[in-house]
């Protein structure tokens, strides 16, 4: 297995940035004083790095963490305080499942910048346990993976904010509960800041949940969903069909699989679950639209063009010679059970295999590579590595342990076609977990799910989703929540669906001199307008509370 096909399988994932010798107000002072801009600076230059000392491990009375340690490690994070004043709150951006320093944009532009401006807080960035460079072991062995669960992590993000000093306001206490602490996360980190303000109520005063996985589910075969509601109908038919070509001739038709691997250009590929996972990644592209710009990934649009175009798309790094003959694709239709849409379907399906060739065959043969390293899960091999560099393994980690989410089209009800093969099923999804850490069970989910799961809320809660996300269906606005995902929403327990969003668009950001019509879309703008407003709502509770007058 290879970085590529990591990236394509994790779906949900370090510079050293060398401290200034000025503190945060003077570094925002003299960035002015040379007449530069925010939108000048490279983030990763911009903001200083930090590291808190905290404890590995919280729990010495669970047995699950033996043998147990009293050491530390250090938590890597990052500061803004250029819009302080004093009482104001400190708000912490939970970084998830990746190195931290992709998350550092949300200070100069995103969301925490726009609220720490709003408030004169200080925006944060925080780096999760067994990413980026917080390491709490030496290695990444299964054994030593013992700490990395939800509520290690979660005691991480609450001792931060009761111990943390932040340079150049050393003069200051600005810990929790004696200033107004506040959390954001979007994914795996919105859940996570929503478990946050349950288990760590008198530590965060409030939290918001952006796209928050909230309910741990194993088979997660509802993932795709959201793309078969929302994609252009014409996309979504023609993918169920040719998904549908290819099952039928390796789960029913099997004398035509050897054709069928050829004319993608993927014969050296050793397993028929692998072969499918590749012909499934493209509608996976669904989940990395963005309204930003710069973090857009155009592949779904492009894909469904392709698979839905009247004419034969002959990419021009694609010869001749590696372009199927009509009169195979007609046999391979027919053997799938198309036998009598072939007029309809030869050319949706020799654009879907030139689509495969140009983007996933070519570029590995290119770099003298095999089809098998790229793109098999079944590689002992690779799974057997475990040093610090192998930092993959902490998300596969995670959700063998506890949160599931394998994306099955097995999973999908014998009534309808899915949209990705049903040879992918719990059994090969979880290899990794097998393979790579010897867990063989499925995970604990109730583990995440005693936090709230479906049904998760607290006063200064927000929940806020994206209409069109496909991780909406483990999120409290999935249809199978109470209620349907219907809630009231209040300043108190705002409860917000983004209208045509995907995957937490209210984090993004862009400066106010890129702004123009649609950038960001108006139901964007109008949820980040209206966590401004109640995130000043709850400071002002908060300092209500505490008898103090702004």
């Amino acid at each position: 297995m290879s970085a590529q096909r990591l990236l394509l399988v994790l779906s949900f994932l370090a510079a050293t940035v060398t401290c200034s010798v000025f503190s945060p107000l003077e570094k925002r002072r003299t960035l002015d004083s040379q007449n530069l801009e925010r939108r000048d600076i490279d983030p990763e230059t911009l903001y200083a790095e930090h590291n808190i000392s905290v404890p590995i491990d919280y729990f010495h009375n669970e047995t699950k963490y033996e043998p147990h340690s009293n050491g530390t490690f250090p938590l890597r994070y990052w500061f803004d305080a250029s819009y302080y004043e004093d009482g104001g709150p400190v708000i912490v951006l939970q970084s998830g499942e990746t190195d931290a320093t992709g998350r550092l944009p949300f200070l100069q532009k995103g969301i925490i910048h726009q609220l720490a401006q709003a408030t004169n807080g200080i925006g944060v960035i925080l780096e999760h346990r067994y990413y980026g460079t917080s390491f709490p072991t030496p290695d990444l062995s299964t054994e030593n993976l013992r700490f990395l669960t939800t509520e290690q992590a979660l005691a991480d993000m609450a001792y931060f904010a009761q111990n943390v000093v932040f340079e150049g306001l050393e003069d200051k206490n600005l810990t929790a509960p004696e200033t107004a602490y506040f959390g954001y996360g979007g994914s795996y980190a919105g859940a996570f800041v929503a478990f946050l303000r349950v288990q760590y109520p008198d530590v965060y005063y409030g939290t918001i949940s952006s796209s928050g996985v909230t309910e741990a589910i194993y088979d997660f075969w509802r993932y795709y969903e959201p793309v078969r509601e929302y994609g252009p109908p014409d996309c979504i038919s023609t993918q169920t069909k040719l998904i549908n070509v290819a099952d039928t001739i390796l789960l029913n038709n099997t004398a035509y699989t050897p054709q069928l691997k050829s004319a993608f250009g993927l014969s050296d590929i050793t397993y028929d679950d692998d072969f499918a996972q590749v012909l499934s990644y493209p509608i996976g592209g669904w989940q990395s639209r963005n309204w930003d710009p710069e973090v857009n990934d155009p592949s779904f649009d492009e894909y469904c063009s392709n698979i839905t175009s009247p004419t034969l798309l002959i990419s021009e790094n694609t010869t001749t010679t590696t372009n199927t003959s009509m009169q195979s694709i007609r046999q391979l239709l027919t053997a799938g059970g198309y036998g009598n849409q072939t007029s309809t379907l030869s050319v949706p399906m020799q654009n879907f295999i030139t689509y495969i060739r140009k983007n996933y065959v070519q570029p590995v043969l290119a770099q003298n590579s095999t089809l098998d390293e790229q793109y098999s899960t079944h590689n002992t091999t690779f799974y057997a590595q475990s040093s610090l560099a192998d930092s993959w393994r902490s998300w596969p980690y995670q959700y063998c342990t506890e949160y599931g989410y394998l994306q099955t089209g097995s999973g999908v009800p014998a009534s309808q076609l899915p949209l990705v093969s049903r040879l992918l099923t719990l059994e090969y999804n979880s290899l990794i977990c097998r393979l790579a850490f010897n867990i063989t069970s499925p995970p604990d989910t109730d583990a995440v799910n005693k936090y709230g799961g479906f049904g998760i809320a607290y006063d200064r809660l927000a929940i806020i989703d994206g209409e069109e996300d496909p991780w909406r269906g483990a999120s409290p606005h999935s249809v199978v929540a109470p209620g349907g995902g219907r809630r009231k929403s209040t300043v108190e327990r705002p409860f917000l669906l983004i209208e045509g969003a995907v995957h937490h668009w209210d984090e993004n950001g862009v400066f106010a001199n890129e702004t123009k019509e649609g950038v960001p879309p108006e139901p964007v703008r109008q949820v980040q307008r209206m966590e401004v407003e109640f995130v000043r709502a709850w400071l002002a509770e908060f300092n209500k509370e505490k008898g103090r007058r702004v």
